[in-house]
């Protein structure tokens, strides 16, 4: 990783370090800070990328350049050495539900014979609250949740699920009452991170119908250990689908654009899906203005997600839901084949991008194990 995504590290008897990787290493950021070697206001000399985060986008902009252009090469740490943790501290979590084909799958899937969008998805970015104290870092194990599976029916989740997702680190605070116009997006936020916002689909299923996701939610949201910065993605904006009917002002983005990430989902080591994050309806910029839009704050540390990624075609899903279509068609996996996740699957979900010149920049990857249910 070239790019230099940012991370928080420990090494034994160290307190968490602020990071950046470069290859199979990193850059003890606390270091390099004290030493002279960045000047970054002491913002990289805490235990989280909070402090940096909320420093603002010329702060960012002033410690990127700095490392791109003289590396502190004298306060490297090998990968293998350390301990990765949380790389911010999560304010709020947010999730969205952007995406056309995956919104239009599930449609048909939980609710056969009426339309698979709802009136309202094509006038709102469609998201949820979610569990700030949940998100943890990829390689955090995932115990299966339990819970209410039908009426009077109580035990651990038998179709437990993914959802391959971008997750958007919000910087900055904002005052209550003053929404964040869509034009203030690269101000206000750090950068990406790739995201697994586990889903129980049959407690979901029993719950979500008055009111939408709860605890087939709220258990386990796993991100990438790190953090790319906005900046870094420059070269991989692209035009976001077309929106009709027209939007409502305070959701005009112009450029209307999204960013070309590509996902790979890797279930037991075997690749599955490969969801396209630029077939995504509803862009990030309006994802953001859109949850200010009635007045509440940004906080440094607010995560929002962009919902499942899922892309026109069967190969390109975000879920296992839409994967083996409801359970009902089986992947194979090896000399295995699954519906859904058994205890001990692992599923990893990584992503890249295009870089300047050419090239590719590979996000960090996001990976979980499932344990058994405690219920």
């Amino acid at each position: 990783m070239d790019h230099l995504p940012y991370g928080v590290f420990r090494t034994p008897g160290r307190e968490p370090r602020c990071a950046a990787r470069f290859g199979d290493h990193l850059i003890d950021l606390y270091a390099a800070e004290s030493a002279g070697a960045v000047e970054a206001g002491g913002t990289l000399r805490a235990r989280s990328l909070n402090d940096l985060m909320s420093a603002g986008p010329d702060v960012w902009s002033s410690v990127r350049r700095q490392l791109l252009n003289r590396p502190p090469l004298d306060h490297l740490v090998p990968l293998s050495e350390v301990e990765l943790l949380l790389p911010f501290e999560v304010a709020d979590y947010v999730d969205f539900y952007s995406s056309e084909h995956h919104a239009g799958n599930v449609g048909q899937i939980f609710r056969p014979g009426q339309p698979p969008l709802l009136p309202n998805w094509k006038q709102l970015p469609i998201g949820y609250h979610g569990r700030a104290g949940t998100v943890v870092v990829s390689g955090t194990p995932v115990v299966r949740p339990g819970g209410l599976l039908g009426a009077g029916v109580v035990g651990p989740s038998q179709r437990l699920d993914i959802e391959a997702e971008i997750g958007f680190v919000v910087g900055i605070d904002s005052t209550l009452g003053r929404p964040v116009p869509i034009e203030e997006f690269h101000r206000a936020v750090f950068g990406v991170v790739v995201v697994n916002d586990w889903s129980a689909r049959d407690i979901q299923a029993f719950e979500y119908q008055p009111l939408g996701p709860f605890l087939g939610k709220s258990f386990a949201t796993s991100v990438s250990a790190w953090v790319t910065p906005l900046e870094a993605l420059a070269s991989a904006w692209t035009p976001a689908p077309p929106q009709d009917p027209p939007v409502v002002p305070h959701l005009n983005d112009d450029p209307h654009h999204g960013l070309d990430l590509r996902l790979t989902v890797t279930w037991n080591g075997v690749e599955v899906s490969h969801p396209p994050f630029a077939s995504m309806y509803w862009t990030p910029a309006q994802q953001l203005a859109h949850m200010t839009s009635n007045g509440a704050t940004l906080r440094t540390g607010d995560l929002f997600a962009s919902g499942t990624v899922s892309g026109p075609q069967r190969g390109e899903v975000g879920s296992f839901l839409e994967l083996t279509w409801g359970g009902t068609e089986p992947v194979e996996l090896g000399a295995e084949s699954r519906t859904f996740l058994l205890d001990g699957d692992t599923v990893v979900i990584s992503a890249t991008a295009p870089g300047a010149d050419g090239g590719t920049i590979r996000l960090g990857e996001v990976s979980g194990t499932v344990l058994p249910a405690v219920i």
